[in-house]
């Protein structure tokens, strides 16, 4: 339903206090009587486009688009408060931080919000504050924002749709890299130069580490595993404190997501599918935002169930349903850089990697390769570890000339180790941005003549019909046939019986991994139980088109 408008300039509209659609509900338009309210549109150039629950019925967010100016506007709508209110909250904060004690310290989230929600309404009961049950939550709301939140930008990292979150320095509107709309400005703003260092401390807080004018550059996770790059003050950005915070994705990125984007085919997953059973070496390349991480986590999803992972990142962003799977991520050290150009306490990719290659792995998961440990993980690929990893490139030339020069520098006979490459692009189509898997090629060997890789193109990306196109012939098909025994038609066979499976998972919108992983975990112990579940199912009915208004 439409949201509805408000009658005059500055009058609010009620939100849905029942949470969940954050669709509006019809307004009374008296002062009091819900929690949030919708404000009109700041100029008349502007169009509302959409509405979302964020942290119903508290916080919502809404995204525009001005006609004039020709930009996005992301707005994050929270509960309006009264100067009585406002007075409140600025009371109860200085309070609070005074009497809140270190046996918060240990507590959950969950208990920490029942926690300081309590001390808040004793507080009230207490000192006979005289406050309307929307007024409390109101209040409620914010302390829970700023204490176990992470206060202004709060809503815009419980938005799923954003993926990053940028803030340039003081009194300028943060920016966010949305899902579906790509960069825009928010109505997020740190006018206050104290209010943000002291936000820039509470990061590195939350991450474990410390930031001051003597160490003024922070990096590091936070504990729900969103990665933090800010910087302190005015020390090295002359425009006052900086942060970029990248969002951890709890839902990661599956193989029927690359599908209903269209970022591949069914195809084409199928033949992921059978080059991660056979233990195919992967590099996925492409530029920056192309999704490339995402396309590593869906490829993955299809690792064995009974093999050993260990996965190795700067920023934890791989997500696997896997119980044999070690996650590593990098850290920082402290103090001058040594002899070997490494701080005291860090551990680096090299590090990581080097350590892997001692868990006796089956797979190895490199999240990006850029440095020394590109020539570690190459001698593991030779010696029989299936690697995953990702890189920034266009092509298999410029792959090979980044992984043979500095700072890389291996040795173009080692690559002939890898397996199977993927292009992935983002491209401006007449959909809009789109993420596409532009060509996947299998690297067949090396000619010692012309000292090139020999590769063959397995599927292409059509640009003009937005298909992607079988090149006609897979090397990998060939292996499988020849290692399982198989005739050409049973091979066929069984590809299609994999196609079936993605088919079936696309139609019916299975993008949850856990569920997907145990179908696909199901179908290595029995193929033939879950063809025949699939073929006992009944196609989902379509849904009916949503009434207009």
């Amino acid at each position: 339903m439409k949201i509805p408008r408000a009658a005059t300039a500055g009058t609010p509209t009620p939100l849905d206090l029942g949470g969940g659609s954050g669709s509006a509900r019809p307004a009374t338009d008296v002062p009091g009587t819900f929690i949030t309210a919708l404000p009109p549109l700041a100029e008349p150039s502007m169009r509302e486009l959409e509405v979302r629950a964020v942290n119903p019925p508290y916080s919502y967010s809404r995204i525009s688009y001005n006609d004039r100016t020709k930009e996005y506007l992301y707005e994050v709508i929270e509960p309006q408060l009264s100067a009585h209110e406002k007075g409140l909250v600025v009371h109860l904060r200085a309070t609070l931080t005074q009497i809140l004690g270190s046996e918060t310290a240990e507590l959950s989230t969950a208990d920490k919000r029942a926690y300081l929600r309590g001390e808040a309404e004793s507080y009230f009961r207490t000192r006979d504050i005289p406050l309307s049950p929307l007024s409390t939550e109101r209040v409620i709301y914010f302390l829970l924002r700023d204490f176990v939140g992470y206060g202004p930008v709060d809503s815009l990292i419980l938005d799923p749709e954003v993926e990053d979150i940028s803030c340039d320095g003081v009194d300028v509107p943060l920016f966010i890299f949305h899902g579906k709309y790509e960069s825009m400005k928010t109505n997020v703003v740190f006018a206050d130069e104290d209010a943000l260092n002291s936000f820039i401390v509470m990061l590195g807080q939350r991450c474990g580490k410390s930031v001051s004018v003597s160490s003024p550059i922070l990096d590091g996770t936070t504990p729900e595993g969103h990665r933090v790059q800010a910087t302190y003050a005015r020390e090295i950005t002359t425009r006052g404190a900086s942060f970029t915070i990248r969002r951890f994705k709890e839902r990661p990125f599956t193989p029927v997501d690359l599908v209903l984007m269209g970022s591949s085919n069914e195809e084409m997953v199928a033949y992921f599918w059978l080059a991660a059973e056979q233990g195919e070496s992967v590099i996925i390349c492409g530029g920056p935002a192309a999704g490339k991480t995402s396309t590593l986590n869906a490829i993955a999803l299809f690792i064995p169930p009974t093999s050993k992972i260990v996965s190795i990142e700067d920023t934890r962003e791989v997500n696997l349903p896997h119980e044999n799977w070690i996650p590593g991520a990098t850290r920082s050290g402290t103090g001058d850089r040594g002899p070997d150009g490494k701080t005291a306490g860090e551990v680096d990719m090299f590090d990581l990697v080097r350590a892997a290659l001692r868990q006796r792995p089956n797979y190895i998961i490199v999240g990006e390769v850029r440095g020394k440990e590109t020539y570690t993980m190459f001698q593991a690929m030779a010696t029989g570890h299936t690697t995953y990893s990702t890189m920034h490139a266009d092509s298999v030339k410029s792959m090979v000339n980044r992984l043979e020069n500095p700072p890389i520098n291996t040795p173009r006979i080692l690559l002939s180790a890898l397996n199977n490459v993927i292009i992935q692009i983002q491209a401006r189509t007449e959909k809009g941005v789109v993420r596409r898997l532009k060509q996947v090629l299998e690297i067949v060997g090396f000619e010692p003549e012309t000292n090139e890789l020999i590769t063959n193109t397995v599927y292409e990306w059509d640009p003009g019909a937005d298909t992607f196109v079988f090149k006609g012939h897979s090397f990998l098909l060939d292996k499988i046939t020849e290692l399982r025994n198989f005739t050409a038609d049973e091979m066929d066979q069984e590809f299609q019986r994999r196609v079936d499976v993605i088919r079936f998972l696309v139609q019916h919108r299975i993008t949850d991994y856990r569920q997907l992983w145990r179908i696909v975990a199901q179908y290595y112990k029995d193929p033939d139980e879950v063809m025949a579940r699939i073929r006992a199912t009944p196609a989902p009915t379509p849904a009916p088109p949503a009434p207009e208004g």
